[in-house]
């Protein structure tokens, strides 16, 4: 089953005109200047799709258009699955936002898988080992279901052992060590399940790496965590002999949250040896594999879209990476200002949709 988004109309969002934009079932390139609205036309997407912007720290005023008569946001578009057809639209609000589908409100409604390609957050990726953690578990709570309940339930119990260990309420070391012997079996449970997934990565990473960006060297994903080899019993002898680093903190300082996620260029850490290019390569070939797997696991795609990776690569990796999408199966949009991938893309990509945008108006060509 394969989901695409035929048609978008949107009002209000940001800087885009009121606009019905009408897309390929394969691949669309929109081009245009800086500042026009073309990552916009991705967010808008993603928006809907995910019911969240791909941005960090972005709500309802941040996406309010600033020429709006009245303060809400309206995005809607016809998805197609299959033989059947659907329409799913959500109204944004000071209050939250409103949906419905096929014009009738729901309360609660399904995410539509949609991955965000972004060659600039390659940086914080190599760099920020939060930002890692965050990217795995959004990533693989979309592949598996059983990793996002795991997932829940290991947050909601960290929260709370913290707000003991911070808080200091009556008995709290008493309610620690009632609690403790499940969410050590906890612990071990998400890292077993965290490995297996990033496991899965490894063949489809390495493939893609050396494929589209002709790289002669092994590629290989691996978690790094303080609880791997320990059993539940172990890690509760360790937070043990760390209760009393733990009381004076205020927080809990060992467990799969401090988990990280090491990337081996050839046997070496590629945060610390690889060149920037080579990071980022590296990257959106994590990204290409991580769709590879999801096909995999459901038969199926999520929308792709890709900003501006134009400036990031080489016109031999631009070409490449131009027949993979060509021969790939997924819906993907695809933006650049560079006028050589333009060209690059009109040439090679004449069987897809090339639109272009200005001031926020779609010119479909």
């Amino acid at each position: 089953m394969i989901r695409r988004i035929s048609k978008l109309y949107t009002e209000q969002f940001r800087n885009l005109a009121s606009q019905t934009i009408e897309f390929h079932p394969g691949i669309n390139c929109i081009t245009g200047d800086n500042g026009n609205g073309k990552t916009n036309v991705l967010e808008a997407i993603y928006c809907l799709a995910t019911k969240k912007s791909f941005r960090k720290n972005t709500a309802f005023p941040q996406l309010l258009s600033a020429d709006g008569e009245k303060p809400e946001i309206i995005l809607s578009g016809l998805f197609e699955e299959e033989k059947k057809a659907f329409t799913l639209s959500g109204r944004m609000h000071t209050e939250g936002t409103d949906w419905s589908l096929d014009g009738r409100p729901v309360k609660r409604r399904d995410i539509i898988p949609a991955i965000f390609v972004n060659p600039m957050d390659s940086f914080s990726f190599h760099q920020v080992p939060g930002f890692r953690r965050s990217w795995f578990d959004e990533h693989l709570s979309l592949l598996s279901s059983q990793y996002k309940e795991l997932l829940t339930k290991f947050q909601k119990s960290l929260r709370f052992r913290n707000a003991l260990l911070s808080k200091k309420p009556g008995q709290y070391l008493e309610q620690i060590r009632a609690t403790d012997p499940a969410f050590a079996a906890l612990n071990v449970e998400l890292l077993n399940l965290r490995k297996k997934l990033v496991h899965e990565l490894i063949a489809p990473l390495n493939e893609i790496f050396k494929s589209i960006f002709s790289m002669e060297h092994d590629l290989v994903l691996s978690v790094d965590s303080q609880l791997s080899g320990l059993a539940s019993d172990a890690v509760l002898r360790l937070w043990q002999e760390r209760q009393e680093n733990d009381v004076l903190r205020g927080h809990t300082t060992r467990g799969v949250h401090k988990d990280d996620y090491v990337l081996l260029f050839d046997g070496m850490n590629a945060y610390e040896y690889c060149s920037l290019g080579q990071q980022k390569m590296a990257y959106l070939s994590l990204l290409f594999a991580y769709i590879t797997l999801f096909r995999y696991k459901f038969s199926s795609f999520p929308i792709v879209l890709i900003d501006d990776v134009s400036g990031e690569l080489d016109r031999f990796r631009w070409q490449k990476l131009v027949a993979h999408l060509k021969e790939s199966q997924f819906q993907v949009f695809i933006t650049t200002a560079n006028e050589n991938f333009k060209e690059e893309l009109m040439q090679h990509l004449d069987d897809a949709k090339h639109m272009n945008i200005g001031h926020g108006k779609i010119n479909q060509q």
